[in-house]
Parts: C-alpha cells; sequence; structure tokens
C-alpha cells in the first residue's frame, strides 16, 4: 500500500485529459504531472486516495522519446501550458485520442476520426490575454494563476501571446510603480488594478487594453493615456472596467471608455468584426478560420437553409457562413455581444442576418411565433455545455441538422448522448487544436434527424 512520501519507480502509460501522466503501481492508479508517455520515473507520491494516487518527478530514469526540453523558465510553475515538455505531433496524437475516448466512454458513440487538424501556429497565436496582478516586494507584477490556485506567478513573456503584449504590460508594472498605485489583494479586498486585459486584431493589428480596477478611477490617468499611446501607437482602445465586486470573475459589468474607441476590429473568414471586451471571439484567429471552416462543411449548408446559431457572441460563426444561406439567426445572452454581432452584420453589409438577445428557450418561443423553423443549428457554448433543457428545446425546433462546437469533449460526449435520445443520429467528428502547449483541445460534431 502506497503512503505519503514513498518514491517508486512508475512507468508512465497513458495521459489524462488533463494531462496528468498516469502509471500503475501494485495495481493503484498514480497521476504525475510534467510527464510523457513512455517515461520511466522516479516518483515521490505527495497524495493517496483509496482507488489512486498522485506523484511529482523526483527524476526522470529514462525519458520518453516523445519528451522534449520545455522552453519557458516558468513552465512548471505556471498554469497556462501543460504540454511543452512533449512534441507537438505527439501532443496532437493524444489530444485526437481524448476525444475519441471520451466519445466512446461518456457519449457512447463511436465515430470513425480523421487526425487532428493542428493549429497553423504553435506559439504566439494568442490575441488576448488577462494577466492578474500582483503586490511583491519590488513591486506590481503580472503573469498567470499557478495551476489551481490565485497564486500569481510573475512573468511577462509568455510564449503563447504576441511579444507586444508582455511589452504592455510591462509599461503598466512601471507606471503603476512610479506612481504608487497598488496592485488589488484578493485576500484583503484590496488594492486598486485588478487585471491587465489585452485584446488584439490579429489582421488589423489594433490593440485593446482593459484595466480592471476596484474603483472607479484609475490616478493620473490622462498622463498614463499619454505616454502609453506614444509607446505604444497601436493601442486604438483603453478601457476602465469597474469591478468592486469580491469574486474571481475577471470583468466587472461596466466598461469606462478612456481612449480611442470601445472596440477594436479584426478580419475572421473574409468578415470584418467589431470586438468589445465582452465579445467572445476565439483566441486562435488562424485555428478559428480552420475550426469555422469544419463547421461550415459538416452542416451542408445549402441556399435554403434557415441557420440558427446558438451562443453566437460577435456573431462569427453565422456571419461567416451567411452568404451559403437563406437567413442566418443568432441567439447571444451577452446584450454587448448582441449588439456587437448586428453592428458586424450592418458593418459587412450582410441582409439576411438577424439577432436575439436571451436564452435559446426564449429564441425559440421567438421563432415559433413567426412561423420559423431552423434547418440547421450550430451550437458553441462554453466549457460546461449544455443544460439538458436546451437540448430539449433544439429538439423541439426539430432541425434537419445539427453541428456542435465544443472546447470540452467530456461535456460535447454528455450532451451528444442525450441528443441522440432526442432523435439525432452522430455523423462526423473532428478534433481541431485551437489551444496548442495546453490540455485544452476543440472539437466539431454533426448530427442529423
Amino acid at each position: 500500500m502506497l503512503s505519503k512520501n514513498d518514491i517508486i519507480t512508475l512507468d508512465i502509460v497513458d495521459l489524462t485529459a488533463e494531462a496528468m501522466g498516469v502509471g500503475r503501481h501494485d495495481g493503484m492508479a498514480v497521476f504525475v504531472p510534467m510527464s510523457a508517455v513512455g517515461d520511466k520515473l522516479s516518483v515521490r507520491i505527495v497524495k493517496v486516495q483509496k482507488t489512486l494516487s498522485y506523484g511529482i518527478i523526483e527524476e526522470i530514469l529514462s525519458p520518453s522519446p516523445m519528451r522534449i526540453e520545455p522552453d519557458c523558465p516558468v513552465y512548471k510553475k505556471c498554469g497556462g501550458c501543460s504540454l511543452r515538455h512533449i512534441q507537438y505531433e505527439e501532443e496532437c496524437r493524444l489530444k485526437n485520442r481524448i476525444v475519441y475516448e471520451n466519445m466512446r466512454r461518456i457519449g457512447g458513440i463511436e465515430l470513425e476520426m480523421p487526425p487532428l487538424l493542428g493549429s497553423p501556429s504553435v506559439d504566439c497565436y494568442r490575441n488576448k490575454a488577462q494577466y492578474p496582478l500582483t503586490q511583491t516586494k519590488t513591486g506590481v507584477r503580472g503573469g498567470f494563476f499557478a495551476s489551481r490556485s490565485h497564486r500569481v506567478i510573475p512573468y511577462e513573456d509568455c510564449a503563447l501571446q504576441p511579444p507586444v503584449f508582455g511589452e504592455i504590460l510591462r509599461f503598466v508594472e512601471e507606471f503603476l510603480d512610479q506612481y504608487h498605485i497598488p496592485a488589488y489583494d484578493e485576500t484583503t479586498g484590496t488594492g486598486l488594478v485588478r487585471h491587465v486585459y489585452l485584446r488584439q486584431g490579429t489582421v488589423s493589428g489594433e490593440l485593446m487594453l482593459c484595466l480592471v480596477i476596484n474603483g472607479s478611477e484609475l490616478p493620473h490617468c490622462s498622463q498614463f493615456v499619454n505616454r502609453i499611446t506614444d509607446r505604444f501607437p497601436e493601442l486604438a482602445s483603453i478601457m476602465l472596467n469597474i469591478n468592486r465586486e469580491r469574486t474571481n470573475v475577471i470583468l466587472g459589468k461596466k466598461n469606462r471608455l478612456i481612449y480611442g474607441k470601445d472596440h477594436i476590429t479584426d478580419t475572421l473568414c473574409g468578415v470584418q468584426f467589431d470586438l468589445s471586451p465582452m465579445a467572445f471571439y476565439q483566441v486562435n484567429h488562424d485555428g478559428a478560420e480552420q475550426l469555422y471552416r469544419i463547421a461550415g462543411e459538416f452542416a451542408q449548408l445549402t441556399p435554403d437553409d434557415v441557420l440558427l446559431d446558438l451562443y453566437c457572441g460577435a456573431g462569427t460563426i453565422g456571419l461567416s457562413l451567411a452568404h451559403q444561406v437563406k437567413e442566418v439567426i443568432g441567439v447571444e445572452i451577452v446584450r454587448e455581444a448582441v449588439e456587437n454581432a448586428a453592428q458586424n452584420a450592418r458593418k459587412n453589409g450582410i441582409e439576411n442576418a438577424r439577432f436575439l438577445c436571451g436564452d435559446a428557450a426564449q429564441a425559440a418561443q421567438t421563432l415559433a411565433e413567426e412561423g420559423i423553423r431552423p434547418n440547421v443549428v450550430i451550437i458553441d457554448p462554453p466549457r460546461k455545455g449544455c443544460s439538458p433543457d436546451l437540448l430539449r428545446t433544439i429538439a423541439e425546433m426539430d432541425p434537419d441538422r445539427l453541428v456542435y462546437v465544443s472546447c470540452n469533449s467530456a461535456t460535447l460526449a454528455r450532451d451528444a448522448a442525450i441528443l441522440k435520445e432526442l432523435g439525432f443520429t452522430p455523423c462526423r467528428l473532428q478534433a481541431v487544436d485551437m489551444f496548442p502547449r495546453t490540455a485544452h483541445v476543440e472539437a466539431v460534431l454533426s448530427m442529423k434527424k
């Protein structure tokens, strides 16, 4: 029987969806972070439960052929990347298998899967970053939360972000230190600046800076704006986001514009989009173009189709496919995103798209009253997936085709099983890597009535 602080020799034979290596010792599963399939390790046990245990690497006795040296100095501490120690080709293979196994085990669905569609860029692909700030002995520092905690690991040069993000973060840190403006302290609820939120248009190059503050004003605001826009002329929008709540939620409900415009612009799939701070937009631009191409292909669209785009955000999926269908109806519960979507339709001269603010049930009622039945439904929910009520609502709409885009294959599998019971037949499944070097992977599932 294993005990805490035991040191064992372990062969890693599998990888979990959370990117933890798995081995067995005397019949017990042992989970080890930062390990790779094929590793032989000396492992120190740090936690023992009834049927499984957790360990950390003491020594790599024989490395996996897939193992590489991580190129980030804070990799072992930061909770962002979890696969920088594995060759990208192996990462793609593992992610594809995870999607397949989740669909099989959780959803009871087995479909032939082509190889995962890898990301065009493995580094510097993110167009959005949210840096929590912390007060250190040497001043204010931004970085990323350590895994499974809210302890900030200070670091500006993340390989997943464009270099300009780190440069702006350093500027903000230095300004706050110069004017003795304190970072927010989660424990006490004191301090002012909570997060540095950055967005960049991949095609336009426009930058948005949003300072999340525990107050209503930024001291020395005019000096800040003048100096940072002189240093970074590509800044098109600077905003203050007001969040005084004792909460882990990053953004508050109120934004205040202090420079430029209240949005930035980007082009995706040939369509121009205005993006506000609250609007959902895929963080990997080139990966998103691949993802939406797959979604459109799976939907088998025709000029007579009415397409319902649920969780539409700024309208990216629906508007990118509008030229293929008779009408697009987007539904989103965030009002600011709905306004963005409507503006994006007008901006691009797309006249066959409209957007409703509300949940799916409200949308279904509205459409029923208008005598409209969508032929095709595309859903792209958050990681938690869809509620059973929402899935039943979709089934009641009686679409011919359904395309489910998911960033969590476990909840996709759960929801697909429910949809299958509601009369939908699974047809095609494709994994798409939108988040290289992390454990996350996108998947697209098509279903037919």
